[in-house]
């Protein structure tokens, strides 16, 4: 339980840490205003018993009582503005700070990890690090400082009734193990069910086209309603295991206090404690772990609160890539690979390859599929670090650039594009945030998609759904590249630019890229023959290794893929139906 806390003191950061710290203080001022009422009654007792009740000790007494009722619904206003504040305030902290962490992540750790699992931290775990964790954390660790106090004050007025009191804590303590023990097993498998569940939700949303189309519905829903009935199980289980010993460590404490008002009685009788004494013995009997059994409840889910903060940790833990370099501005675009290997954990990917593409040309990567061709050209942005040898942009390897200021010299276009659930405006100046309206439109127009924006219910106002669902694909494939002409970098990345593109509008695409990527280094990635023919330099790439390179007539006069990649396009565009 102690190392637990500790654990979630330390992942909080020091701002917040203070807050609930300050919240514990107050706490411990909560209790003294608790106790406060016990030697206000023992005035009263003593009034009575030696006939000297006055209206001064009366007064006294109710002050006594008073400070103590107003200065604890202070305290507690206070306190839980602090814990909230603490705890929500963390809560977005952490979020931030995982969010930078993945920016700087290589990007093998994406495909190693769902993204169902990325966005259970990032959504579930750190919800419940805010909400349940915050409230879990506060009331155990205000149990125990309530309860350590009372103790305290018990064996200063009689040490037989502390000791009594002592050995309740510690059957209580002995169970609250168990129960927690019993617990961690359970705490995995929903986070585990959790994680799962977010999974085959974002599967079957986002692959409800193909399961529709194929027919598949009964099954993707089966297996979306086992997830679901999975966490539920386990959610019960969790509730039951707990539920089996929270009542015993309320009888426990129950029972402590029947026999610390038993004894009292006992000590009475034999004469070893005066009346008084015996009497707020009695009292405090029925108040005294107030505190430790409202913790008691809450500890079932400290095992909870341990996973949420592992899982946080191991996120925030990984390493980086190096992002520590120069905010270096190139004089000039010059690409060059200097026999650069890279592998996705033991598959090779990238073989030695060695190339150079000055600033200005354009570049055409074609092979096979799986032969690296989007491997290399993200290698050049790093978005992975090579294993072997090295990336340079003007001659600076790019590990030595800063990532933004690397990122400043490349706009991309990829195949599979990513629209925001937000506004097409916002989306297109999303290559420059503080982007005029009249350059949001001159954008759209290059990219031929002002018309159809135009169309849609508010125009560039629309709020486009996530993703772009409302829009078609070569819709898509449009803004995304009004969003790249936005950006306006010196060098421009096309995966599969017109893939999506409609056959009316491929002409005026084109024209717009053209004029997009004028006086640009360019590199581009396709397999239709007329975005690669007019390239300054055609590599060709098979098993991670450039097998061919030079212009597109140099590699026609070449016996090889590259030419047989032609014959096989020229041949698909002679069939007929």
């Amino acid at each position: 339980m102690i190392a637990t806390l500790n654990k979630f003191f330390a992942f909080c950061s020091a701002k917040h840490r203070r807050m609930f710290y300050g919240a514990l203080l107050l706490g411990v001022l909560i209790a003294f205003c608790e106790v406060l009422k016990y030697p206000a009654i023992n005035l009263i007792l003593h009034g009575f018993s030696e006939k000297r009740m006055t209206g001064k000790l009366i007064l006294f007494s109710f002050l006594l009582l008073l400070i103590g009722v107003l200065a604890e619904a202070a305290f507690r206003a206070k306190q839980a503005m602090l814990q909230c504040r603490a705890g929500y305030g963390e809560c977005a902290n952490k979020r931030i700070e995982i969010a930078e962490k993945l920016r700087f992540l290589p990007m093998g750790y994406f495909n190693r990890k769902s993204l169902g699992d990325i966005s259970s931290v990032t959504t579930n775990t750190m919800e419940q690090l805010g909400d349940v964790a915050t409230l879990v954390v506060m009331q155990t660790t205000q149990g125990l400082l309530n309860t350590a106090l009372i103790l305290l004050m018990l064996l200063l007025f009689d040490w037989r009734i502390g000791l009594i009191a002592l050995t309740g804590v510690l059957l209580f303590a002995l169970i609250n193990a168990r129960m927690q023990h019993e617990n961690e097993s359970l705490s995995k498998q929903k986070i585990a069910n959790d994680t799962k569940l977010v999974e085959n939700v974002l599967e079957y949303i986002q692959g409800i086209s193909e399961v529709k189309s194929y027919g598949l519905s009964g099954e993707s829903e089966r297996k979306l309603k086992d997830s679901i009935a999975e966490s539920a199980r386990v959610m019960t289980e969790l509730e039951l295991a707990s539920n089996r010993y929270v009542p015993l460590q309320n009888g426990v404490l129950k029972l402590t206090g029947l026999g610390i008002l038993l004894v009292s009685l006992r000590f009475y009788l034999d004469g070893s404690m005066d009346l008084i004494t015996a009497v707020l013995m009695m009292v405090m009997a029925f108040h005294v772990f107030a505190g430790l059994s409202s913790m008691g409840s809450y500890s079932a889910l400290l095992r909870m609160v341990d996973l949420c903060v592992t899982r946080g940790q191991e996120i925030l833990s990984l390493p980086s890539m190096e992002i520590g370099g120069e905010d270096y501005k190139p004089r000039t675009e010059d690409i060059e690979l200097d026999i650069i290997d890279f592998a996705y954990e033991s598959r090779k990917v990238i073989d030695g390859v060695s190339l150079r593409i000055p600033s200005g040309t354009s570049a055409a990567f074609v092979g096979p599929s799986g032969s690296g061709k989007t491997t290399l050209c993200r290698l050049m942005a790093r978005f992975w670090d090579v294993q072997r040898g090295a990336v340079r942009l003007d001659g600076k390897d790019v590990r030595d650039y800063s990532i933004d200021a690397l990122m400043e010299n490349f706009s991309f276009v990829f195949q599979s594009v990513y629209l925001f659930h937000d506004t097409v405006a916002n989306n297109i100046r999303f290559g420059k945030p503080d982007a005029t309206m009249e350059e949001v439109i001159a954008a759209a127009k290059q990219a031929c998609c002002h018309d159809f924006i135009m169309a849609l219910p508010e125009g560039y106002d629309t709020v486009i759904g996530e993703n772009g669902a409302s829009l078609s694909g070569g819709e898509r494939q449009r803004i995304s590249i009004a969003r790249a002409i936005m950006k306006d970098a010196p060098v421009i990345i096309l995966d599969e630019a017109t893939a999506n593109v409609d056959p009316e509008n491929e002409k005026e695409l084109m024209e717009a890229i053209a004029a997009l990527t004028k006086e640009k280094t360019v590199l581009m990635i396709a397999h239709r023959l007329k975005t690669v023919r007019s390239a300054d330099c055609i590599f060709v790439l098979d098993r991670g290794r450039i097998v061919q390179r030079g212009t597109h007539e140099e590699l026609l006069r070449e016996d090889g893929i590259y030419r047989r990649f032609v014959e096989a396009r020229s041949e698909a565009l002679s069939w007929r139906v």
